[in-house]
């Protein structure tokens, strides 16, 4: 898989064919940073369910001041420090452990952007999404990728939203937050 955008733009990142591994396409990628932004500079990004890296690597590519990079597979958590050391990503810390588990975690750190990717028959949206409000910055926003239509109830407001495939996604910001604008 490459990275599409950035300093790292077209660089290869390599990943171990594991359960449950799918990461996000590139269409999808772009669409998403599309809504982000295509610079990132100065901001703050959580890959709650990491992966393969495909988001956290291209926030960080993109001039993210920092990437957080969670994920509990040792085979794909190897894998992303292994690209991570090759693209040289000083910006990125990853931690190998239980993406929900994570979220649960009281800290003051506060993300501009979380990316939450779980796989898709993990079901674990529901619970790891109401754990988020509480780590976004003012006008943060969360993206979520599913299998199927998510609806992230009453505390989530909309902002964007795409289908591509099987692929289900969505960009959300806390109801309570300031609207983001678009």
């Amino acid at each position: 898989m490459r990275i599409i955008g950035g300093t790292h733009r077209s660089r290869q990142i390599m990943f171990p064919d594991a359960d449950g591994l799918r990461p996000t396409p590139d269409r999808v990628r772009e669409t998403l940073f599309n809504w982000l932004g295509q610079d990132l500079t100065g901001k703050r990004c959580l890959d709650l369910f990491a992966g393969s890296g495909a988001l956290g690597f291209e926030a960080s590519s993109r001039g993210a001041s920092e990437v957080v990079m969670v994920e509990n597979n040792r085979a794909a958590f190897s894998a992303l420090q292994e690209n991570s050391g090759k693209l040289g990503c000083a910006n990125v810390a990853l931690h190998c452990e239980d993406g929900v588990g994570f979220a649960r975690r009281q800290e003051t750190r506060r993300y501009d952007a979380i990316f939450v990717d779980p796989p898709f028959r993990g079901g674990v949206l529901p619970e790891v999404l109401p754990l988020l409000a509480g780590k976004l910055v003012e006008d943060g926003v969360v993206y979520v990728e599913s299998g199927e239509a998510f609806e992230p109830g009453a505390a989530w407001r909309v902002v964007k939203r795409a289908k591509a495939g099987k692929v289900h996604y969505q960009l959300l910001q806390h109801a309570m937050k300031a609207p983001k604008d678009d």
